[in-house]
Parts: C-alpha cells; sequence; structure tokens
C-alpha cells in the first residue's frame, strides 16, 4: 500500500531530478516539462553526456 500513496500524492524523484538538471541547464520551463516527463531517461542521458 506504500507504493500507491506515494504514486498519488505526487511525482517521483526521477522527476524531481530530471526538472532541477533540465532547468539549470536550460532555463526554460518547456524544456523543465519535457525532461520531467522522461524523468530517469533523461537523467541518464545528462549523467553521460557530462
Amino acid at each position: 500500500m506504500e507504493n500507491k500513496s506515494v504514486v498519488k500524492n505526487g511525482i517521483g524523484f526521477g522527476s524531481v531530478l530530471a526538472i532541477t538538471i533540465s532547468w539549470s541547464v536550460h532555463q526554460s520551463i518547456l524544456w523543465a516539462i519535457i525532461h520531467g516527463c522522461f524523468s530517469w531517461l533523461y537523467v541518464i542521458y545528462y549523467v553521460f553526456t557530462r
């Protein structure tokens, strides 16, 4: 039941991390939203390209 409450209560850690990285790099709300949707894929991409 804990997993269901986490999903109901908000976005996950991967999304927050992706949005934070995206904002620091691009400073664009649109890119932050797009990267937040891809979450861990963008975080992994960022790690390998930096």
